[in-house]
């Protein structure tokens, strides 16, 4: 079994978010994420799964963890790590659980193999991290970090005797505990970001530094780095304002929420049961030692039809799942959990339950007056039965956005013409027409352009008047853009970029206007892969900020089967095919040959491998990015 598989990682997302401008920390915006986002791409490698815990904002969370599960406080009034930690323990699928605050980006690659190491060798029960310190004037001291530790799940009995102490120090639990400190030498990985002040200090300074971007590859000066292009387009975008009012089911469907949902009532409405099985006090439950309890069965409680009857000591109401909790009942055990059932009569052994098991409270899902869905949500399935579930029939969304598209070229030609020598069939239409209805736009598809300055300015002129973006394929590289250039340059404010990247060098971006019009610009290389590379990496992610929506690009780590030949100084993208190895983790192999024609590698694919800018190439067995084509082809 590898050291992965038996380890979740726990990000730690609790408190009141009182330095960070009553915004959660995790869900402050971090170089192009959310804080949270940035410390689950540091567990995901080292992890089997990654679970968040969060005391409130539970939408907005579930939101950025994805399929990742959120999970609630299960402590009242008390907003610390060890409220965290204790969901977490009981969470916990695997033998270990490895800890992190979501307000740590920079945490180490090795957290869980260093921490696995010292927790073995010298036989503890929980790992942490420590790191040496030193101010002005003084000597460096060691400053341990209990929130990033690799601990066994068995300590959750621990644990919960400690809390029902009333100690809530989270320094003083781990010091009851064997404890094994691993020294770290970067103590920077470590930082938390506490302050509006610092988060913005962090940002500046990825800006500013030297390495950022980092410089082209000799053999072609000049090119951009492809964060750079990014950062530039991502600051121009602004979303469109127009919303319209849709009924559940007459399209509301993939739409961008406008406005937040805010629930108007308790969801649950009332405390309920998790479990079939009997409801009772949990003062009555059998004490440490005690023979086994049995109880009297008065009466039953169904979903829907709740029981009225209150049970006195020794009684108990057998109840399904969903049932009202009846009066003066706190937990319930589940039916195959007794020891005996006979008839009106039930038998619990002690330990079986703690009080308040299997009772789920009313607006433990959802609070009245609190947010359902965000801004920015793309409304799924499920999402369309939780707005059903308030009692919500109508939705405000953004107004669909508009695209227009073509393609440039001579040698193109449409579906059911001739196919005269040295011309191709236009396929960039095709996939453009399908990654743009899978966004979710409005598609206005104007055809094949000729390489012709009076043609392409008419088609400009004509999609600036009728959509929200245009996107071209073809006539941006060095040996067609001339024209284009100038006709751009009579249009509106467009810049012609060459990219430190592969496939799709050459791109265009800017605005095109006319007397009464305006349209976002993106030209788009004419190669097939390259276009829609170029789309992913790009126009897609622009298109979704005009659209409003909050909806971040799915990148996972796997392991290349195989050697992968890149040099530093541009960005590749290349077709991988992702599966699960004997192990059980992802791995990722090339599709073969990588040419930016083929269009056939991107049918093969599942995934694209991102390589980046600094990167050099890849050995067998070694771990890479990964963009999962789920929700973009």
């Amino acid at each position: 079994m590898s050291l992965k598989s038996k380890i979740t990682g726990l990000i730690l997302a609790g408190g009141r978010g009182t330095r960070m401008g009553r915004v959660d920390k995790g869900l402050q915006p971090f170089r192009g994420a959310t804080l949270v986002e940035h410390v689950m791409r540091r567990l995901a490698p080292q992890v089997a799964s990654v679970v968040i815990n969060a005391n409130r904002n539970l939408p907005q969370y579930q939101a950025v963890a994805g399929a990742a599960p959120v999970l609630p406080d299960y402590l009242d009034g008390f907003e610390g790590p060890l409220a965290g930690l204790q969901i977490g323990l009981q969470y916990c699928p695997t033998e270990l659980l490895l800890t992190a605050p979501c307000d740590s980006p920079f945490l180490p690659a090795d957290l869980a193999e260093r921490l696995h190491a010292a927790l073995l060798e010298q036989n503890a029960d929980v790992a942490l991290a420590v790191t040496m310190e030193a101010e002005e004037g003084a000597e460096p001291y060691r400053q341990p970090h209990p929130v990033f530790a690799l601990m066994k799940a068995s300590l959750l009995p621990q644990l919960d005797a400690y809390l029902d102490t009333g100690a809530r120090r989270m320094e003083s639990w781990i010091k009851s505990l064997r404890v094994a400190e691993v020294m770290f030498d970067d103590a920077d990985a470590f930082r938390n970001i506490n302050t509006l002040a610092e988060l913005q200090m962090h940002e500046q300074a990825s800006a500013s530094a030297p390495s950022a971007p980092v410089a082209p590859a000799a053999s072609d000066p000049g090119a951009m780095p492809v964060t750079e292009a990014q950062r530039i387009i991502c600051e121009r975008i602004t979303p469109v304002v127009a919303t319209e009012t849709l009924a559940l089911l007459h399209g509301a469907l993939d739409r961008v929420l406008a406005e937040d949902i805010i629930s108007p009532i308790n969801v649950p409405a009332y405390d309920n049961s998790a479990m079939d099985g009997y409801a009772l006090r949990g003062a009555d439950l059998p004490a440490a030692g005690a023979p086994d309890a049995t109880f009297k069965v008065i009466g039953i409680a169904y979903a829907g039809r709740p029981c009225t009857q209150t049970p006195q000591a020794g009684e108990c109401i057998r109840i399904m799942t969903g049932a009202a909790i009846p009066p003066g009942c706190d937990s319930v055990l589940p039916q195959e959990l007794a020891s005996h059932i006979d008839g009106d009569s039930v038998t619990i052994p002690h330990g079986a339950i703690r009080m308040g098991a299997n009772r789920r409270f009313a607006g433990e899902d959802l609070k009245a007056g609190g947010i359902a869905l965000a801004k920015g949500k793309i409304l799924r399935p499920a999402d369309l039965g939780l707005v059903a579930s308030l009692g919500i029939g109508e939705v405000t969304v953004q107004r669909k956005l508009r695209v227009a598209f073509f393609s440039t070229g001579d040698e193109l030609r449409s579906l059911g013409d001739q196919l005269d020598d040295g011309c191709v069939y236009d396929s960039n239409r095709y996939t453009l027409f399908g990654m743009l209805t899978r966004l979710g736009c409005e598609v206005i598809d104007m055809g094949i352009v000729r390489d012709d300055p009076a043609a392409l300015e008419a088609a400009l002129r004509e999609a600036c008047t009728e959509a929200d973006a245009v996107i071209t394929s073809g006539g941006v590289s060095e040996g067609a853009a001339d024209y284009t250039r100038d006709i751009m340059a009579r249009l509106g404010d467009v810049a012609f970029w060459k990219l430190a990247m592969r496939p799709g060098r050459p791109l265009a971006f800017g605005k095109i206007q006319t007397e009464a019009d305006s349209a976002w610009l993106f030209g788009l290389p004419g190669n097939p892969v390259a276009v829609m590379v170029s789309f992913y990496m790009f126009a897609r992610p622009a298109l979704l900020r005009m659209m409003g929506a909050q909806a971040a690009q799915p990148v996972m780590q796997a392991r290349a089967t195989e050697a992968i030949r890149k040099r530093p100084g541009r960005t590749e993208y290349q077709r991988g095919i992702l599966s699960t190895g004997a192990g059980g983790e992802p791995q990722v192999r090339l599709t073969g040959a990588q040419g930016s024609g083929i269009l056939s590698s991107m049918t093969e694919a599942n995934c694209i491998v991102v390589l980046r800018e600094a990167q050099a190439g890849v050995a067998a067995g070694e771990m890479v990015d990964v963009l999962l084509f789920d929700g973009l082809v």
